[in-house]
């Protein structure tokens, strides 16, 4: 199928396509007159890199768990099942990592000081006290 035809049926821009040809997850050739071309089990690839993206896997731990298939297969159910697994400790670790940021921004917005000093989100454990008195986050982030 051609660049355009999986894009549609994937969903993706063909840009999109090209990247991840670039990048190593999807493979294609070149017809005669040097149009990108791809096999029908491409669809099934970029469904797998899409699905990983969304679960929130960088394009180098997508391209590291596409390698673990025999021949640069596409993957499977199985192989999803397993690859799968192995990212729910990531997901768990994401998701701690965001109920944790919740309750820091509620509290943080709940006191209604507005002090850099105490708030947990961008000054945890008044770590900015050893750099001076005054707003010395505001001012080392606006002086970047």
């Amino acid at each position: 199928m051609t660049i355009g035809q999986l894009a549609r049926r994937a969903g993706v821009a063909a840009s999109a396509l090209r990247f991840y040809e670039a990048e190593g997850l999807l493979a294609g050739s070149r017809s005669a007159g040097g149009h990108r071309q791809y096999p029908r089990h491409a669809l099934r690839r970029v469904a797998f890199i899409r699905a990983a993206q969304a679960v929130g896997l960088s394009l180098p731990q997508i391209k590291a768990a596409l390698a673990t298939l025999p021949d640069s297969r596409t993957p499977t159910k199985a192989d999803w099942a397993r690859l799968s697994a192995a990212w729910a400790p990531l997901l768990d670790a994401r998701i701690a990592a965001l109920q944790k940021l919740r309750g820091q921004l509620t509290s943080c917005i709940g006191c209604g000081c507005l002090s850099l000093k105490a708030c947990a989100l961008y000054n945890p454990q008044d770590e900015a006290r050893a750099t001076g008195p005054g707003p010395r986050l505001l001012r080392i982030e606006t002086e970047r």
